[in-house]
């Protein structure tokens, strides 16, 4: 009897009704026919932002303005994952154990440019979480009687982790509350200033875009006046890639975490860990890495079995996303943001907590009504908007100051949407 061969093709035939298992394509991707001077001009034209939602399949039940959870997929890319679902479940160990190592390594490929690093420096991982509890966990250039140091708008895990790390080290921990309202110019002298008081500290980790009041620190700047003073920097970027213009080379680190399933529209369960090839020894190999692994980047994540259809989707999301462009979701983001805040900045009772320079937010801005700052008083206004004027947004907790209502758009809300909020909060406040 003849040996049977199995190829390529024939593995993946049973799943030629639905599409092959193809990578870095999209051929559902939307054909956009308008494309204006700049980015601002395409920012506030309706018409073409209406049929970008239009690939998305949005509930009408409700005005979705929680959008930080994570990120609607993209009907292209929501096919493509399906696609992948169907014939990976089909294919089973058989394409796991023979082939998808070879596709996971076009993905990462892929990741690696669109995130501007080498190859060699990104690990995809589930989310931008694991990506920095590995960073925070695996830092191994602490000594007894050095200190780390995070802020309030930091993420609550991510300052567990810090505080896990400096006891296991025998580290102090510095704890600082972000001014405000703060300038872009203050938060550079803010921590500066707090780095310089504190010369014990080697390890800070910084938050782009914080999750809880969508502030975007000048990371770049930060970092290099933390490495000056012999601080190394873990970013967290969990929020930062889809929702703004950047890549690796604008957030000057060394260490960072990212996730693609929020701005960018992957599947969930997706992210990425960067660290610059010349500091790879100073993240510790994971404690289930076998010693093959020590000196790899791969070494410093150990996911287990990982959702394979997710994470060849990931070609698919980077095609839609930059079918868009970079810089006109940034700034459709941004217009979103600003239609409501404009609206409302006559409230005297309103607090919004992100100032109005764009080098200070994308999308993401928190308020609180004054003197309502304790986290039952903003669960109550999240659910009043929901309530009276279908309008979803969530609180948020752990800012100095007090509690806060997150307001975060994503690209396939409208003008009207934000216009709805700006009347609601002018009722809730009158």
């Amino acid at each position: 009897m003849a040996a049977m061969k199995i190829s390529r093709r024939s593995l993946f035939r049973g799943a030629a009704a639905m599409g092959a298992l193809s990578l870095g394509t999209n051929s559902a991707a939307p054909a956009f026919s308008r494309q204006p001077e700049t980015a601002m001009a395409l920012a506030s034209d309706e018409r073409f932002w209406a049929q970008i939602a239009k690939d998305f399949d949005i509930s009408p039940d409700i005005i979705n303005l929680e959008n930080g959870y994570w990120g609607l997929m993209a009907r292209p890319v929501l096919e493509d994952y399906i696609v992948h679902t169907r014939a990976v479940n089909r294919n089973n160990s058989f394409y796991a154990r023979r082939e998808y190592n070879k596709d996971a390594a076009a993905v990462l490929t892929r990741t690696a440019a669109a995130l501007g690093a080498d190859e060699g420096e990104i690990a995809i991982t589930r989310g931008a979480t694991e990506a920095l509890q590995a960073l925070i966990g695996g830092y191994d250039k602490l000594k007894p009687g050095d200190a780390v140091m995070y802020a309030d708008l930091d993420y609550y895990s991510m300052k567990s982790a810090m505080d896990w790390t400096a006891k296991r080290h025998g580290c102090d921990v510095v704890r600082l509350e972000i001014p405000q309202p703060v300038s872009y110019d203050q938060l550079i002298e803010f921590y500066t200033e707090a780095l310089a008081a504190n010369p014990r500290v080697r390890l800070l980790l910084l938050t782009h875009i914080s999750h809880r009041t969508g502030l975007m620190i000048p990371v770049k700047a930060i970092t290099k006046a933390a490495r000056a003073m012999g601080v190394d920097v873990i970013v967290d970027a969990a929020h930062s890639f889809g929702q703004v213009d950047i890549k690796i080379e604008d957030l000057g680190a060394d260490f960072i975490g990212f996730n693609l399933h929020k701005w960018i529209g992957a599947p969930i369960g997706t992210g990425a860990m960067y660290i610059r090839k010349t500091r790879l020894e100073d993240i510790a190999p994971n404690l289930a890495s076998d010693s093959s692994e020590k000196h790899r980047l791969s070494g410093r994540i150990h996911t287990g079995t990982s959702n394979f259809a997710a994470i060849l989707t990931l070609p698919a999301a980077f095609d839609y996303h930059e079918r868009i462009g970079r810089q006109n979701k940034q700034a459709r983001l941004r217009y979103l943001r600003n239609l409501w805040v404009e609206a409302v900045s006559d409230l005297e009772m309103l607090e919004i907590l992100t100032p109005n320079d764009e080098r200070l937010h994308g999308g993401i801005t928190s308020f609180r009504l004054r003197g309502k700052t304790s986290v039952d008083d903003n669960k109550a206004i999240a659910e009043r908007l929901v309530q009276e004027f279908g309008i979803f947004t969530t609180h948020r907790d752990g800012v100095a100051k007090g509690a806060c209502v997150r307001v975060t758009p994503a690209i396939y809300n409208s003008a009207d949407d934000c216009h709805r909020l700006a009347m609601a909060l002018r009722k809730i406040t009158t």
